[in-house]
């Protein structure tokens, strides 16, 4: 027994702990290597029935995997309820008419530098070039306030052949809107402002809400040429508007009487500073001209204008005088100083106090017509006016001008 221990000093195995030690009737101890070799084989032999049993496993899934692809090769649609036809008609049903000239309802989900492209429901997307965004002339589409989310109605004009999607358009929609509204401006016979774009033998072409409109030179106030009023905005009132005939007239001339209709002397209007002379400023006031003369600039001398007028400059002026047939208007703010000089020391002043003086003013004229008045009543035959039974003035003399007596001589109050 000794020498059996002997022989197995150093080896290294399992612990023993848990071998089972038999006793035979002989009392002879059993070998724990044995045991242990045994126990070994027992773990070998389940692995390989576990693998066998995974390898059946897989191979029923690949049995099953081949049955069914076999099945979607002959038979695709066995079994299924939704057909491919059923799924072409549940399209049809959400689809809409593509003839040209219809109306949709779209949302942009995509914008990029040649147009936006719009989901309308449809098969496909369709697509808004640049040069239908707007009825204005652009270079982005940005510009004409397209981006993704934005959604709109939109008109069919089209459709792209390589891949049957629908080509729309804004621009359509707005030119119908921008001729409606030109003819609801002309039964208000209403005053709008054209930009001059171009120019030709028989007038100028303004832009007007949108839309080309042709003036003529007949119907041009000013003696301006063509050139000189080229890129600038005009009053303008319309003559013609007819869409079926893209006929779209305008005037200028009737534009401008009728702001001079509303030009009365005394009244103070707002105007801006168009350009410099020596011996003025020329002032727009509601697509009029109107010289402001050095002299009717402040009561304090002025040596030169550019130090207190700017081009560009807005400021508020009186209505002194107004020759129609000349179209010549005569301004000052002169007279709305409230005291002499402000317009040089504190031009801001005399803005803030213009229609309060404007209105001594007027009262003046009054005073001074009441005045003229009760001396034609005293002295008809010397005052050569005509005076009907109530004290009224009769037609004006041919010796004096039709615009009326020249008041830009008359004191301000402060003086009297």
């Amino acid at each position: 027994m000794a020498s059996l221990t002997h022989r197995f000093v150093g080896l290294k195995c399992q612990p023993i702990s848990r071998t089972r030690i038999i006793h035979s009737n002989n009392k002879n101890l059993i070998n724990p290597i044995i045991i242990q070799t045994k126990k070994n084989i027992v773990c070998k032999a389940s692995a390989v029935a576990i693998t066998n049993a995974q390898t059946k496993e897989r191979l029923n899934l690949k049995e099953m995997f081949e049955e069914a692809y076999e099945r979607c090769r002959i038979a695709p649609m066995e079994g299924v309820a939704f057909t491919v036809e059923d799924f072409h008609n549940a399209l049809e049903k959400y689809d809409f008419d593509s003839e040209i000239g219809t109306k949709v309802k779209g949302t942009v989900f995509k914008v990029d530098v040649n147009g936006a492209l719009v989901d309308i429901t449809a098969k496909s997307s369709a697509y808004l070039p640049l040069q239908e965004a707007s009825i204005h002339n652009i270079k982005h589409i940005e510009e004409a306030g397209i981006f993704p989310g934005m959604r709109e109605e939109f008109v069919v004009i089209g459709e792209n052949e390589s891949d049957d999607s629908l080509v729309l358009s804004l621009r359509s929609i707005q030119y119908d809107l921008a001729w409606e509204r030109c003819r609801q401006l002309q039964a208000e016979d209403a005053v709008v402002k054209g930009k001059v774009i171009s120019a030709n033998k028989g007038g100028v072409v303004a832009l007007v809400e949108g839309l080309r409109g042709f003036v003529p030179f007949s119907q041009i106030s000013s003696k301006s040429t063509a050139e000189e009023l080229l890129e600038k905005e005009l009053p303008l009132k319309f003559v013609e508007v007819d869409q079926d005939q893209t006929r779209l007239v305008l005037s200028n001339r009737k534009a401008v009487a009728d702001s001079q209709t509303q030009l009365g002397i005394g009244s103070v209007v707002l105007g801006t500073v168009q350009s410099l002379k020596p011996y003025g400023a020329f002032i727009d006031i509601g697509g009029i001209n109107g010289l402001l003369h050095v002299s009717q600039i402040s009561h304090d001398r002025i040596s030169d204008i550019a130090t207190i007028l700017q081009p560009g400059d807005t400021l508020k002026v009186m209505i002194l005088s107004h020759d129609r047939e000349r179209g010549r208007v005569s301004l000052s703010t002169k007279k709305l100083e409230p005291t002499p000089g402000d317009m040089i020391r504190n031009p801001k002043l005399v803005f803030e106090k213009a229609e309060e003086m404007a209105q001594t003013f007027r009262q003046r004229i009054a005073q001074a017509e009441a005045m003229a008045r009760a001396d034609m009543l005293r002295f008809p035959h010397e005052s050569g006016l005509p005076l009907n039974s109530d004290g009224i003035l009769g037609p004006l003399t041919s010796e004096l001008p039709a615009e009326g007596l020249d008041l830009s001589e008359i004191f301000p109050a402060e003086e009297s």
